[in-house]
């Protein structure tokens, strides 16, 4: 099987593929204080509750926009299961050109994320990951990374008004009923969650707009795990895939199967 593992600044997100078919996958917190040791021993255990084990993998795929895990996990890799990940970055082969003033600059989450939602879904599309930060990508109709927009994340603009408004609380993230709202709690919830929903949608129109093309000629796609909630409220979004990434993953190294051969003889 190969396993993917997509290192995120909340999540870390790990699947294992049986040829193109996700059969297992996990998602467990970021902590950039566990060593390699402590990463293995955590995979152990949630591979043993599945029923495989870290003989059954035979290759791993990285992307990671957490510089700080890359070597613990690349160690982690090599020593329990004895294998050389593949790392999404310069140099690697995507099939897709990057139209962007420094490509390096791009985080390996974007690249993966244009790169599976153009495999599953085609162009044009835009790509919205809903994580710590928001990420809009814009993919042309044969592939091409065309550039995109990057805004506060969702929880990051709750967090910052919990911080710096002593009197108002914490609050789950549920939408209200109502836009109109008679205490603080869903004052806050509509606030929030409506006027995220509100930033989606204006820069997906600001965007199509800009592309030039009929708004129905560009599919939007949005992953991450409050996607769902936030596709209910938005009247632009027209697609969720929860494994967008791990299937990015997993075409990335398939495209760079002869460069994983040569580290893994």
């Amino acid at each position: 099987m190969l396993l993917v593992l997509d290192i995120g600044n909340t999540n870390i997100v790990m699947g294992a593929y049986e040829g193109k078919k996700l059969m297992k996958h996990w998602r467990i917190s970021t902590d950039r204080q566990k060593t390699g040791d402590e990463y293995g021993m955590l995979m152990n255990d949630l591979f043993r509750y599945q029923g495989i084990t870290m003989e059954d993998i035979h290759a791993i795929a990285i992307s990671s926009v957490v510089p700080p895990l890359v070597v613990p996990l690349m160690k982690m890799c090599e020593r329990y299961f004895h294998l050389r990940p593949l790392l999404v970055g310069p140099g690697i082969k995507t099939g897709i050109r990057l139209h962007y003033e420094n490509p390096r600059s791009i985080g390996a989450d974007r690249i993966v994320n244009v790169v599976g939602a153009h495999e599953q879904y085609g162009g044009p599309l835009i790509v919205i990951d809903i994580g710590t930060a928001t990420t809009f990508d814009v993919v042309a109709e044969n592939g091409d990374f065309l550039g995109g927009v990057i805004a506060p994340g969702i929880n990051a603009s709750a967090d910052a008004l919990f911080q710096r408004a002593a009197q108002l609380p914490r609050i789950e993230l549920v939408p209200p009923k109502n836009i109109i709202c008679r205490n603080t709690i869903q004052g806050m919830q509509a606030g929030i969650i409506f006027g995220y929903v509100g930033q989606i949608d204006e820069i997906v129109r600001r965007i199509k707009h800009e592309m030039g093309l009929p708004e129905e000629a560009v599919k939007v796609v949005a992953t991450g795990g409050l996607a769902r909630m936030i596709m209910k409220e938005s009247a632009t979004i027209d697609k969720i895939d929860h494994f967008l990434t791990l299937t990015g993953l997993r075409v990335l190294y398939e495209r760079n199967l002869d460069r994983w051969q040569e580290k893994n003889p």
